[in-house]
């Protein structure tokens, strides 16, 4: 080890759209969501994290909150910059350092992400005084967390649902043999559910009350073994103005998301039609493995289960899977340098 490596921190950080995560000598010291609020007439950053979610949708004409991420890539560069930045200086080891050490960082980036948005995501980390950055492909490190030997001959299916894209992949030998990206994933259902609650109720509501109903009454089936208590939801009446408050059932949450959740059930049957027959044969035995805030919607490990016939496994705390996995992969960066690109 050079004097140099005797000052530099290693972090790991699963950059998503939904929320952001930093692993720091093995335990997770930064979870906070992936918004920013700016004022639009100096254009600088005002809060970030929890602060600025606490601001989404009730912020006047001088702040806008936004999400700096989209579909699981950066939207935004300055926002992401500053955003990276501030979540560092949350570190207890590393913020308010007059001297800041140097950072070996790797970042989770999703398995369709082009070559200009990569490049994005290492700028947006190279200004933050880091020396060294690796990225790691998302169903990758999502399968390292959930505790999958990537480096066995053996095939594994992971589902990875986030925020901004559902990753789909075959793993062996430490490499990803077939896979899939797709643009809907969490967000989306978010979305979903605001347009059915509007369209259904003439109620509009914003995106945080939409992700409530989500988490709370989100169902991927029509009938749950668990019923789940009804919501109440309070919102804007479209036709009088006036602030309302209705009832929302789970079975309704099931029509609104319904048919996205269908285009992610094709993509993981298009995923196992391209898996060559050995891998198939071992994911008959091994399963599907399901990461990501996605894999917590009631009902979606059977409803995957019924369409595929496979055995479903929810990865123990799917949320942060895919942070685990990219800080075991820094701790073990010789053993896995394979696997960070």
């Amino acid at each position: 080890m050079g004097l140099f490596d005797m000052f530099t921190r290693e972090i790991a950080i699963d950059l998503g759209t939904a929320n952001t995560l930093i692993i720091h000598n093995n335990k997770i010291v930064v979870d906070q969501p992936s918004i920013v609020a700016i004022d639009r007439s100096t254009g600088k950053a005002i809060a970030v994290g929890m602060q600025a979610k606490l601001m989404q949708g009730k912020t006047h004409e001088n702040i806008r909150a936004i999400r700096p991420l989209k579909d699981g890539v950066i939207a935004d560069f300055h926002a992401s910059e500053h955003m990276i930045k501030e979540f560092i200086k949350q570190i207890p080891e590393l913020g308010g350092k007059i001297l800041q050490p140097a950072l070996r960082i790797v970042i989770c980036i999703p398995s369709g992400i082009t070559e200009v948005e990569k490049r994005a995501v290492k700028d947006s980390a190279l200004k933050v005084n880091a020396k060294e950055v690796k990225l790691i492909y998302e169903p990758m490190a999502a399968a390292i967390g959930a505790g999958i030997d990537v480096e066995s001959p053996e095939g594994n299916m992971i589902v990875d649902i986030g925020g901004g894209t559902t990753e789909i992949a075959v793993i062996a030998l430490g490499g990803i043999v077939c896979d899939r990206s797709l643009k809907i994933a969490g967000d989306v259902f978010t979305n979903d559910i605001a347009y059915f609650i509007r369209t259904q109720y003439n109620l509009d509501i914003g995106e945080r009350t939409a992700e409530q109903i989500k988490i709370e009454v989100g169902s991927a089936l029509e009938e749950l073994n668990f019923p789940l208590e009804d919501l109440p939801v309070r919102g804007r009446d479209l036709i009088t103005g006036k602030p309302k408050e209705i009832m929302v059932s789970y079975k309704e949450v099931f029509r609104a998301i319904d048919k996205s959740i269908m285009r992610i059930e094709d993509a993981i049957m298009e995923t196992l039609a391209i898996t060559p027959p050995e891998l198939a044969s071992d994911i008959y035995k091994t399963g599907i493995f399901l990461a990501g805030g996605g894999a917590l919607l009631n009902g979606l490990a059977e409803r995957i289960h019924l369409k595929t016939g496979l055995p479903v496994c929810v990865a123990e705390d799917p949320l942060r899977a895919v942070v685990r996995g990219t800080g075991i992969a820094l701790k073990n960066i010789n053993k896995f340098r394979f696997l960070v690109k």
